[in-house]
């Protein structure tokens, strides 16, 4: 999607991110959990984002936090016009009401998983 091109991230990338913007110090494991991602791509993710200078990690005993760097809250209302951009065009494709059905049934199908 074009929108994502100008923020200069992947969505799964973004999606990470923005949970962090919104969670400063979360932690790997919680965001793997949100995500639905295995721990390791959440981690190739992180490092990306380390790169890319939008959070730091710090380590305190055994937890691992993610925070978000100055540079990556620039970002955010970037990310969040790209999320409502996306949630328009799926909607003028598939009508407001199919696209609130299938998201329900997304979740629904999510919560039964294990």
């Amino acid at each position: 999607m074009d929108c994502w091109k100008k923020v200069g991230l992947a969505p799964s990338h973004a999606y990470l991110l923005m949970m962090v913007l919104e969670e400063p110090g979360m932690q790997p494991g919680q965001a793997a959990e949100e995500l639905q991602l295995s721990p390791s791509t959440v981690t190739r993710l992180i490092e990306k984002l380390e790169e890319k200078k939008l959070v730091v990690r710090t380590t305190e005993g055994k937890l691992t936090n993610i925070y978000p760097t100055p540079k990556a809250k620039e970002l955010f209302p970037l990310m969040k016009n790209c999320t409502q951009e996306f949630q328009e065009q799926y909607n003028s494709l598939l009508g407001k009401e199919e696209s609130s059905k299938l998201v329900g049934a997304i979740n629904r199908i999510n919560d039964k998983l294990p």
